[in-house]
């Protein structure tokens, strides 16, 4: 049976990950027992584990303000700690998923297909995208740009002029699942809504609000090859 070694465990996509690990082929790992800082911490539990994936979780996220103003835990965890993991895991062919994220996408048109130019908006998806650079060159991998969020939502208020594809954490778990071994780059999120949109249809109570130039208009994804996949 194939093991999926996963890196960040602790984090929030990671405990919603154990609920859904079934048949027990995850190995979950917290930045303790799997410091991605250290290529010797990853290479130990390669040894010990053997797995066949690595699921990398690991990372960086909130609160977005800290990759402005902290740059080099940024640069750290979200692009270096990446570098590590994708060079032990070709050192011992080992296949790698890594959670990147919609933002890497400009923001302006919408509807970005995986083969759509990359243009970073902010710091957050900058090192994203920078740990999108060191999985790339790594041909056995995935890379999968993510929209989700926590269930319940936990904004009170939402954009009502900014369009995505945000889907729960639950959601994209049960995917993860069934394109594990696809490999390139895939989108995955929900339906093309605006963000009050999808928050309404959770919270009645939701207020709205405007992006008046703080988030870009239009991030949402085409998910056309994720269909293709789901329906096959």
């Amino acid at each position: 049976m194939f093991k999926i070694l996963v890196t960040g465990s602790d984090g929030r996509f990671g405990k919603i990950l154990k609920k859904f690990d079934i048949k027990k082929k995850f190995i979950f790992k917290n930045k303790k027992q799997l410091n991605i800082l250290s290529e010797k911490s990853i290479i130990n539990n390669i040894k010990k584990y053997r797995p066949s994936y690595i699921l990398h979780l690991a990372g960086l996220s909130r609160p977005m303000k800290i990759h402005e103003t902290n740059i080099s835990k940024s640069i750290d965890l979200n692009i270096i700690g990446t570098c590590n993991i994708v060079k032990a895991a070709s050192r011992h062919k080992i296949k790698i998923i890594y959670l990147s994220t919609s933002y890497v996408y400009e923001g302006t048109k919408g509807n970005y297909s995986e083969n759509d130019p990359v243009k970073p908006w902010n710091n957050y998806s900058r090192s994203k995208l920078g740990g999108e650079c060191a999985v790339s060159m790594y041909k056995n991998s995935l890379i999968i740009r993510l929209c989700m969020t926590e269930k319940p939502f936990i904004h009170k208020k939402a954009y009502s002029n900014v369009k995505s594809n945000f889907i729960f954490q639950e959601d994209a778990a049960k995917i993860i699942f069934k394109v594990l071994k696809k490999k390139g780059i895939l989108n995955i999120g929900g339906k093309s809504q605006t963000i009050y949109n999808f928050a309404k249809g959770h919270n009645k109570r939701i207020k709205k609000i405007f992006s008046r130039g703080e988030f870009p208009l239009r991030t949402d994804m085409n998910l056309k090859k994720l269909k293709k996949i789901l329906s096959s």
